[in-house]
Formats: structure tokens, C-alpha cells, sequence
């Protein structure tokens, strides 16, 4: 039985701005209200309302400039490049991959994915993690995460690969549409069983591209967790200054 917890107040609380800035009632380059005037707008507390604002400056919808407030920068910049690893990870078919689906269990859901689905750190998700080779080397770990009102009426919690993209599968059996996603790169030391399927050496770290795919609304439908061997990896990006 799937049962659908409802998010924390931060999380719908930036959810609600967030959906003021894609209507343009916050437009670009405004400042958003107070503090206190979002606390007397929504009977929220201060900190329900600061940890809000702290998730929109973190996925990159506002900013804070000194002596001017919090200043709306419009929705975070869709990721184009075929090189992403973000569009690798929600566009791979499993079934035509170059590796293997190693595990698909119902687990509690990881801190670093608990916020940005909007679920209580006790919660539990689904999650599917393939493996993706490489002339028989390990080259990348994919942990796929999902909220349990997603999986209902999918193939997602098979453990046989699907035929066709994640992506494509959920827009199919769901009737939703991936709009944008926002990568977030980090570095860490690998848990014991991610190492042992990179086939990692003690103390050797990963780099962790945390991916996460929203719709039209910035409502989250997925987190795939990309772990990439640190030792075997040279990130390299063109950008334009503006």
C-alpha cells in the first residue's frame, strides 16, 4: 500500500513562491517581501520562513545581493547540454545501457534527497540503482530516487530494466512532463556498498552529481544520485560570461 506524506511547511511554503515567480506576481529581478510580511502573509513562523527562502537561494530561484534584499532571479537555467550528466541519467534506457540494474528495494529516503523531494526524513521511497560499465570497468553509480505517489501504476519497483528512459516511462504511465533540472555537485567518501560496486579503493572519494528533475511547477518528480569514481574522472565546461 502506497501512502502519501504530506511535505514539511518550509517546503510548501517555497513551492508556493516559486509558483509566484513562474505567473510573474514575483517578477525577475524584484525583491521578494520580508520576512516578516511573508510571516504575516502566510501565518508561518520565522524559521519555516527563512528555511524557505534558504531552499529557493539554494536551487538558484532567488539571491541575496547586500543592501538590497532578496531579489528574484527567475526560474534556474534548464540544462541544454548533451554532456550533462542530469539528461545522461533521466535519458538512458536501461535496457540497451552499457552496465546493470543491481538493486531495486523500497528504503528510507537519504537526507541530501529528503529535501528536495519535500519529505520527512522518515519517509520511505523507491529506489533503483544501475550500475553503468565500461570495458568491464565501473564508470558510474545511478541511485535513483522516488516519492511513493509516483511508483503507484508504474513498472518502476520491477527489478527487471525497463525498456525505454525512466523518463519516458513515468511521462507515460503518470500523464506528467518533465520541465527542468537542477544538478548539485559535491564531494564525498563513498558508504561501503557503493564502494564495493566502483570497485574503489579505501579512501578514495566520489564525486556526487545529486540530480534532480522537477515539472513545470518545480514540483520534484525524481532524485537520481550520480556517484563518479573521483580517480577517473576530468570534469571539463564552456560558459558564457554576460
Amino acid at each position: 500500500m502506497a501512502y502519501e506524506v504530506e511535505a514539511p511547511k518550509y517546503v510548501r511554503l517555497a513551492q508556493t513562491i516559486q509558483r509566484r515567480i513562474q505567473d510573474g506576481t514575483y517578477p525577475p529581478g524584484t525583491r521578494v517581501p520580508s520576512e516578516n510580511q511573508l510571516v504575516q502573509s502566510f501565518g508561518m513562523s520565522r524559521p519555516t520562513v527563512v528555511r524557505a527562502l534558504e531552499l529557493l537561494k539554494r536551487d538558484g530561484w532567488l539571491e541575496s545581493r547586500q543592501g538590497y534584499g532578496t531579489i528574484v532571479r527567475g526560474r534556474p537555467e534548464v540544462v541544454e547540454g548533451q554532456d550533462r550528466r542530469g539528461r545522461e541519467a533521466l535519458n538512458r534506457d536501461e535496457s540497451q545501457a552499457s552496465g546493470r540494474l543491481v538493486e531495486v528495494a523500497e528504503v528510507p529516503v537519504p537526507a541530501r534527497v529528503a529535501s528536495a523531494l519535500g519529505l520527512p526524513k522518515r519517509a520511505k521511497v523507491l529506489m533503483r540503482r544501475f550500475l553503468v560499465e565500461e570495458d568491464g570497468e565501473a564508470v558510474e553509480l545511478v541511485s535513483t530516487y522516488f516519492p511513493a505517489g509516483l511508483v503507484e501504476g508504474t513498472e518502476l519497483a520491477s527489478a527487471e530494466v525497463l525498456s525505454g528512459s525512466v523518463r519516458e516511462h513515468v511521462e507515460a504511465r503518470k500523464k506528467v512532463r518533465y520541465d527542468h533540472v537542477t544538478e548539485r555537485i559535491s564531494a564525498r567518501l563513498p558508504e561501503s556498498g557503493e564502494a564495493e560496486l566502483l570497485e574503489l579503493p579505501d579512501g578514495v572519494p566520489v564525486l556526487s552529481v545529486l540530480v534532480v528533475a522537477c515539472d513545470a511547477s518545480g514540483q520534484a518528480l525524481q532524485v537520481a544520485d550520480v556517484l563518479l569514481p573521483a580517480d577517473r574522472q576530468e570534469l571539463e565546461d564552456t560558459y558564457r560570461l554576460t
